[in-house]
């Protein structure tokens, strides 16, 4: 059961990548470094989002249809853990762990959507790469800690479209045709946590803390009115700071109970170029839960099953760059162990939760957004040596 089993806690999320609190994608998990002995993997998966809501606005009250304004996006991410020896070993761990692909179609871009959206044309493109390197310590079977440095890189490209900035709505305030690239940049973070573990019955507690990461970006914005010309600057953000707990335990034969929770910090996330001079994100902290169980079927086959959710925030109103509000998700997975080599897929559906989008200028819904959801489906590869 402990061969097969014991870290079954990330099989229930092999699909990978979903959308999750703020620019999450993948809640920067750390379970390799209780793999037993040596041991590399390698993960791929797809999420396929749909998003689509009405605009808000007094002289059309039944709303312009956004079509869909989520874009599909693929993860990659992988690890090695390695025994130096009986108490301490080493891991390196490799994923995306930030992003967005948001964009809103015109009403030139997508035919079957009459008129013009209050938000046409607005786009939200970042990415991420992070290397963590963990230590882990064990001082006996029970009792472990690891702590570790994380190094991570990210750009983006945001457009402000629409009638929704326009000034006839945001007098003053003009950003329709906005558009800031935010050049790449790499930053250091840090984390630290522990472990205690029942080997005789598969259990584990695990905590990590991740410290939030600052950026400093070099921008190049452009404004609606003053074409052709660009103005170079720079801007600070942070990354959020998270806390993850895990926990397992064996509650039958051959079956394992799993659950955790993770905070994340998504409000200190400010995105301020200082010509524009108006924050472009504006996120809110989330708490996101599983809940699951694993079974062995026999010596080489486990199967799980697990339930996800994030609370809807209370200020329901959202950016537009992450339109969405809280989750419900369910996922399964498969798990096949042959000698030193083991394979896992999975697949995830997430029912996305509704939300209002607004602009901060002035602070009023300009688009609903309701009844969404994500397919996340995933494929890990791993190797003991």
């Amino acid at each position: 059961m402990k061969r097969y089993l014991a870290t079954s806690a990330a099989l229930a999320l092999a699909s990978g990548a979903a959308m999750a609190g703020g620019l999450d994608r993948t809640g920067q998990p750390v379970g390799i470094i209780f793999e037993k002995g040596n041991y590399a993997e390698l993960s791929f998966s797809h999420t396929n989002p749909d998003v689509t809501g009405t605009d808000v606005r007094t002289l059309n009250p039944a709303g312009t249809p956004s079509g869909n304004v989520a874009l599909s996006f693929n993860q990659i991410s992988g690890g090695i853990k390695y025994d130096l020896n009986d108490r301490v070993s080493f891991s390196m761990i490799f994923d995306q762990p930030w992003g967005s692909d948001v964009r809103y179609p015109s009403a030139d871009a997508n035919p079957i959507t009459p008129g013009s959206f209050l938000l046409g044309g607005t786009t939200a493109i970042a990415d991420s790469e992070a290397i963590t390197g963990i230590v882990r310590y064990k001082f006996n079977e029970n009792f472990s800690v690891h702590g570790g440095i994380r190094y991570q890189q990210i750009k983006g490209d945001i457009t402000l479209k629409g009638l929704a900035y326009n000034s006839p709505l945001t007098p003053g305030n003009d950003l329709d045709g906005y558009n800031v690239r935010v050049a790449r940049d790499g930053a250091v973070g840090w984390l630290v946590g522990g472990a205690y573990e029942r080997p005789d019955i598969a259990l584990r507690l695990a905590v990590t803390y991740q410290s939030e990461i600052e950026h400093t970006f070099a921008t190049t914005e452009s404004l609606p009115d003053v074409p052709g010309t660009t103005f170079n600057g720079s801007t600070t953000t942070k990354t959020p700071q998270s806390l993850n707990v895990d926990f397992q335990t064996g509650i039958a034969k051959d079956t394992l109970l799993l659950a955790g929770i993770r905070w994340a910090e998504h409000s200190v996330v400010k995105l301020r170029p200082s010509t524009a001079n108006v924050d472009l994100i504006d996120l809110s902290d989330s708490v996101s839960y599983t809940l699951g169980v694993a079974r062995r079927f026999n010596e080489n086959l486990v199967g799980s099953i697990s339930l996800g959710y994030e609370a809807e925030d209370s200020d329901n109103l959202v950016s537009p760059l992450a339109p969405t509000n809280g989750y419900k998700s369910i996922s399964v997975g498969l798990q096949y162990t042959k000698d030193q080599f083991k394979i896992s897929g999975g697949v995830r559906y997430t029912d996305l939760g509704d939300a209002f989008a607004e602009t901060g200028t002035p602070d009023v819904a300009r688009a609903s957004f309701s009844g969404n959801k994500a397919v996340s489906v995933g494929v890990k590869f791993g190797y003991y040596f």
